[in-house]
């Protein structure tokens, strides 16, 4: 992907030189976050358990390193996502909130409450934040092997995807459901959102390609790679040897790749709409 001397955001704050207290954790934390990201789980337990109820947590945000590669990549990406949603939204006649980037190291707090690395990327829509410990990069191409500058751009885009479904209110339509409905259908509702996301990634990536011509051989198969290798059903049998349906709550590595792609090769947001369609239309 082509991102050097390209515009970053400055919508990002650097958190990762905070002191905050370690009770255990480090990167085997990180290890768990990639599990515990893809298979949907709560990381609130592991974090308490790592830095304990009453831990200090105030924090300041820095500026990135002008010799952080990647740090100012996850900014030029970023900055990527303000220019599509910015120009989209302004087409439905709305105005676009571009999102703050988080990066922190083993653990931050967030309007969510407490996470840490093993809640690996995600987006808070109490504060309309996307946080990123960046050593989930490392996991996600040694244990996943989902290699690549665009599949860790794929990510990004994701969670931005996130934040689009929060001002659009499908986060909250999706939210009102919980507790009024079986955990099943709670978490099939799960896999609309998720899937979504990576449609919106895809309409991200369209656009983008199209204005800036960014994408360089092979950068459009990393991120197809990566969004396979994240399905629920490739994790499952990863981690546990066989797979739960029922227990989904991002997509299989089918569905996941083809949302993608349909949002990279449609560029219209009027091709999303995840939430009418039949199980098997998914």
């Amino acid at each position: 992907m082509k991102w050097e001397g390209r515009r970053e955001s400055s919508n990002v704050e650097d958190r990762r030189r905070v002191s905050m207290p370690v009770v255990g954790g480090g990167i085997g934390l990180v290890v768990v976050a990639v599990l515990t990201f893809l298979l949907g789980g709560d990381p609130t337990a592991l974090l308490q358990q790592a830095v304990g109820p009453n831990a200090g947590l105030e924090e300041s945000a820095g500026t990135i390193a002008t010799n952080d590669p990647l740090s100012r990549f996850v900014a030029v990406v970023l900055a990527d996502t303000e220019d599509v949603w910015n120009q989209l939204f302004a087409r439905m006649g709305r105005s676009y909130e571009e999102p703050k980037l988080v990066l922190f190291s083993e653990r931050v707090s967030s309007a969510c409450g407490l996470a840490s690395a093993a809640t690996g990327p995600f987006y808070c829509p109490g504060d309309y934040k996307v946080y990123i410990d960046l050593r989930f990069y490392e996991q996600l191409q040694k244990r996943f092997g989902a290699p690549g500058d665009f599949a860790q751009a794929y990510v990004i885009a994701h969670e931005v995807g996130h934040h689009v479904q929060k001002l659009l209110g499908i986060m909250e339509k999706v939210d009102g459901a919980r507790g009024r409905v079986s955990e099943e259908e709670m978490n099939r509702l799960s896999v609309r959102l998720e899937l979504q996301a990576d449609f919106f990634a895809g309409v991200w990536a369209h656009h983008t390609q199209k204005a800036k011509q960014v994408l360089e051989s092979g950068d459009l198969e990393e991120a197809l790679n990566a969004a396979s290798a994240i399905g629920d059903d490739n994790i499952q049998k990863q981690s546990q040897g066989y797979v739960v349906p029922d227990s989904f709550t991002h997509g299989t590595s089918q569905q996941r790749v083809r949302w993608f792609r349909r949002g990279f090769e449609t560029g219209d947001l009027n091709q999303g709409d995840t939430f009418t369609l039949s199980e098997s239309q998914l």
